[in-house]
């Protein structure tokens, strides 16, 4: 899946694989989403950067003694370091080159483990103003850390222990009796922010997961599983605007089935129905892999055919006529047999818009059905002409109408 109109890889090493890990039975498509929302942006970066680097500066001017020191170089070295796996990553992304998730996935490990640390020795300097900036610090980012990163819960539960957590420690360090409730509060806090991150991870499963079948649904006709009319055009129109138009040339094959009205009539439209799916299966059978296929309705079907010529476009119409009118064997012994006609748009020659070749492939179909059934013909200038009027007029002629004819 895409963010920021890009392309973001995997993890590949184990720890990595396991920090990112969605749960089970999220599909491939969601976690390539996930792991999107874990770059973010670099405006979201950067403020969470400027915050812990400007913390870190400031308590070392405050105190110039190595720890500090020590923790402002991990804290600019880190975020630099995450800053430039971020522009490489987005970079890549676009490009649908390798991203290194790994690094990122560590680094940002890293800077949690540098924001506990920088806690850690300003508790233990018993300076309480350093102490509760490096505390509020900390306790700021983890809000952000747990909101930014539930697309990975056990990574989000994991910097907030490496960052909040050194407060224990810090604590016992600083000898502070008030200070003994953070044993309490810590640990209470640092659980529910974690149960919040998986919680939340859940929630974006699931709405991601219902938004997947929305779309889903919304291109694709529920009884055969074939794209629908508006996953057709989708699937047209990108094929229209791929490389710039200079792509290969492709074919539109339009097609409806020659007595299909009396198996509904004579065996009921459940037989019918299975007349429908066996011919979508038979389509997918037959048909090569790219091939787009799509129901538009009723018994109009419409085929999307990549890099072929005129004479390989007629081709695949008598493939598909000769699949689609083989007997079906129904449901409960029942026989039956419909025929099929083929009309065939040719891009860049009979049209370089979607309604155009669906136009011009239908007004070649009607002429297929006029000569008699189980035909396959090629749009020709006259039908072409019959497209346009009938664009311009708005009024195509029936289904029903030439099923009949």
């Amino acid at each position: 899946m895409q963010s920021e109109a890009g392309h973001y890889s995997q993890p590949r090493w184990g720890v990595t694989r396991w920090l990112a890990d969605a749960g089970p039975g999220v599909p491939d498509d969601i976690r390539q989403a996930l792991i999107a929302d874990l770059y973010g942006s670099l405006p979201v970066f950067a403020a969470g950067a400027v915050n812990t680097v400007a913390v870190a500066a400031v308590i070392a001017t405050h105190e110039p003694t190595a720890p500090f020191i020590t923790w402002l170089a991990l804290e600019i070295v880190i975020c630099l370091s995450r800053l430039t796996v971020l522009v490489i990553a987005h970079r890549a992304a676009r490009e649908r080159r390798p991203t290194p998730t790994d690094l990122h996935l560590v680094l940002a490990v890293a800077w949690s483990a540098s924001v506990g640390f920088g806690i850690l020795i300003s508790l233990a300097s018993g300076d309480w103003v350093v102490a509760m900036l490096a505390s509020l610090s900390a306790a700021a980012m983890v809000g952000g850390i747990c909101f930014r990163n539930f697309s990975a819960p056990r990574l989000a539960g994991t910097m907030i222990l490496l960052s909040l957590g050194p407060i224990v420690p810090g604590a016992a360090l600083a000898g502070e009796p008030l200070l003994f409730i953070v044993f309490m509060q810590v640990p209470l806090y640092l659980t529910a922010m974690t149960v919040a991150a998986f919680r939340l991870n859940k929630m974006l499963v699931a709405t991601m997961r219902a938004e997947r079948e929305n779309g889903h649904l919304a291109h694709h006709d529920t009884l055969t599983g074939l794209r629908n009319r508006a996953g057709f055009v989708a699937a047209l129109n990108a094929r229209l605007t791929a490389s710039g138009g200079v792509a290969k040339p492709f074919a539109l094959l339009f097609f409806d089935l020659d007595n299909f009205k009396p198996v509904n009539d004579t065996y009921g439209h459940a037989a019918g129905d299975q007349v429908l799916m066996l011919t979508a299966e038979r389509l997918r059978r037959a048909l090569p892999e790219t091939a787009v296929i799509a129901r538009l309705g009723g018994d109009e079907f419409v085929v999307l055919v990549n890099g072929v010529t005129a004479d390989q476009a007629l081709t695949v119409g008598q493939r598909i006529i000769q699949t689609v009118t083989m007997p079906y064997q129904l449901a409960g012994g029942i026989s039956a047999q419909v025929g099929v006609s083929v009309g065939i748009a040719v891009s860049p020659e009979h049209g370089t818009e979607a309604e155009q070749l669906l136009a011009a492939a239908d007004a070649a179909l009607y002429e297929a059905k006029s000569e008699g059934k189980a035909r396959c013909r090629m749009a020709t200038v006259a039908t072409n002409v019959a497209a346009l009027r009938r664009l311009t007029q708005r009024s195509p002629a029936p289904a029903a109408d030439r099923g009949a004819a």
